[in-house]
């Protein structure tokens, strides 16, 4: 019999949380069966990545995630809770499900919490009433999940929770499937590539946080003929056309919107960069590595870990234009050596982050939290 799990969402627009939840529904088929509830209703995008047979609802008028502490609004949280076999909830803004448990704990189903990251109002200092808000709702939690090791360290110094209690799960991929030929039809204006140009390529929502403007101003100091794909979708569009015409390369940037299946078109890049002002253990990151590219990054998370020994002089040690302008420019300069961190990039995302290991780990502590381990393989 399967098990029915309900997903309290911030958002389900598709993004790396959302990316990896899909990924594990669709790894254990038919053993489970789904209800998502986002707390934006509107923002539902990633359902459209849930494989056919998956048994997935959206939730109709569930008790609303977000708003002003108040009883009567998680005593309706839990009531709501009541009918599932386990409940996951992901980030700040899920955190209430977690607190209704706190306060109305009786007879709920066990819950297991997800943190991935923060947004730009966390991006450079952790707010002092969330911390104090997740230290009295997380106990709880039966477990807490973070993917990297910066939120595991936040987690045991501010969060205050035990350290039996975190989990930590690497992100991982199907790394198989970046080894494949790219399409280059998948994003117009990618077809003739010219004598030495340079793909460069970043994968993002188009949010204040990955701070794009910034990566536009990088790119337009390299001294090579480059194109600069940017693949998403979000309100910070405008800005970056604005921040691209100011720095008069317009005619460089593409900018394709949102793409599924990164594995078709990942490899057509040469080098990928992000400019985040706060990442954790980006899917994006992996991605470009298990497509054997190498990577220029801030220094944000878990990414100068991530990558391989080779590639670790390509992580800016500041947060600025300049630092990422001279590692791009380095790479584009140097075709052998972009090659060759790419190759050690592959064998570290197959050795290290192949999904396969993470779907496994998922599966062992969801199993464990209800009390039936081995249910969802």
């Amino acid at each position: 019999m399967s098990v029915h799990i309900l997903h309290l969402h911030s958002t389900f627009n598709y993004g790396g949380k959302e990316a990896r939840a899909v990924r594990l529904m669709n790894a254990f088929g038919d053993r489970a069966r789904h209800t998502i509830v986002s707390a934006m209703p509107d923002q539902l995008g990633a359902r459209d990545a849930i494989a056919k047979g998956i048994k997935v609802e959206i939730a109709q008028n569930p008790p609303p995630l977000v708003g002003r502490p108040s009883v009567k609004r998680y005593e309706e949280i839990a009531r709501f809770m009541r009918r599932f076999d386990l409940v996951l909830t992901y980030n700040w803004g899920a955190i209430d499900g977690v607190m209704a448990a706190r306060v109305f704990g009786k007879g709920l189903p066990p819950i297991v919490h997800h943190e991935d990251g923060f947004n730009q109002d966390e991006a450079q200092r952790l707010s002092p009433v969330r911390n104090m808000y997740r230290r009295i709702a997380l106990p709880a939690a039966n477990a807490l999940v973070v993917p990297s090791q910066v939120l595991e360290r936040i987690a045991l110094k501010h969060w205050r929770q035990p350290a039996e209690r975190i989990h930590r799960i690497a992100n991982g991929v199907p790394t198989a499937r970046f080894a494949q030929k790219p399409d280059a039809s998948v994003i117009p204006g990618l077809q003739n590539k010219r004598e030495g140009e340079v793909f460069i390529g970043c994968v993002a929502g188009l949010r204040p946080v990955k701070d794009l403007p910034l990566l536009i101003r990088a790119c337009a100091g390299v001294n090579a003929r480059f194109k600069l794909v940017i693949v998403g979708e979000g309100p910070e569009r405008q800005n970056i056309l604005d921040a691209a015409e100011a720095m008069a390369i317009e005619d460089q940037l593409i900018l394709p919107g949102f793409l599924p299946d990164p594995h078709r078109y990942m490899g057509l890049f040469d080098i990928y960069a992000m400019s985040s002002k706060s990442e954790q253990a980006p899917i994006s990151v992996l991605e470009a590595m298990a497509a054997g590219l190498p990577v220029v990054s801030t220094r944000v998370g878990d990414v100068p870990t991530m990558v391989s020994s080779e590639n670790a002089q390509f992580i800016a040690p500041r947060h600025h234009e300049v630092d990422l302008r001279d590692r791009i420019d380095t790479l584009a300069r140097n075709p052998d050596s972009m090659r060759y961190i790419g190759e050690q990039n592959r064998i570290r995302a197959r050795a290290l982050f192949d999904e396969a290991e993470m779907i496994a780990s998922y599966a062992r502590l969801y199993g464990a939290a209800m009390g039936r381990p081995g249910v969802l393989g």
